[in-house]
């Protein structure tokens, strides 16, 4: 079993809401507002906001398209996190950012729904963080199979969110908030 955190400290994550990421994810615009809508209420209350920034062989350090999106800068004081596999927290500095903050629960968006988001909320509930999904405020592309069927981007982001409400981790809580609802005072509570 994991070691379930004490205390009441939030952090806002926010993962891989970057220009080649978010070019083929479903509602793009809406969701980077919602994320800089979130990003906005943390730093008013004092939330610390860590980035996760992806670079892979289609994701290459440096280039235009592995840059934040426009809408969102990152303050120089916050913590950013480089990282080269689906979960934010492998073979990153993550666990260690958040144990510098003494963070215990992990506020989530971002992108992408279906790989780096939910290996990042499985990864923070494995670890012993409480979480929440922030559940209008990450998005993924359409999934195209070989034998030429599709998983449409809202069942797959519908499915996600449905997991973090019912799953159960001992010692710990997980569900889901709109962008509007999300309460970093209250440990994973919303408005």
């Amino acid at each position: 079993m994991a070691t379930v955190r004490a205390g009441n400290k939030s952090v806002l994550l926010v993962v891989d809401v970057q220009v080649d990421v978010m070019n083929d994810a479903w509602d793009a615009a809406r969701v980077v507002r919602n994320v800089a809508r979130v990003v906005e209420r943390a730093r008013a209350q004092a939330v610390p906001v860590i980035w996760v920034q992806h670079a892979d062989d289609d994701l290459v350090h440096g280039s235009p398209g592995w840059q934040w999106v426009p809408e969102l800068t990152p303050m120089p004081d916050e913590p950013l996190i480089h990282k080269h596999f689906n979960s934010s927290f492998e073979q990153t500095t993550l666990d260690g950012e958040l144990a510098k903050l003494g963070a215990t629960h992990i506020a989530l968006a971002g992108a992408a729904t279906n790989w780096c988001i939910r290996a990042t909320a499985y990864g923070a509930l494995d670890r012993g963080y409480d979480l929440t999904l922030i559940k209008d405020a990450h998005t993924t592309g359409t999934i195209e199979l070989d034998n030429g069927r599709k998983i449409e981007a809202p069942n797959v982001i519908d499915d996600l969110n449905v997991a973090m409400t019912w799953l159960s981790y001992p010692g710990r809580t997980n569900r889901t908030a709109k962008a509007d609802e999300v309460d970093f005072i209250v440990k994973g509570a919303v408005a």
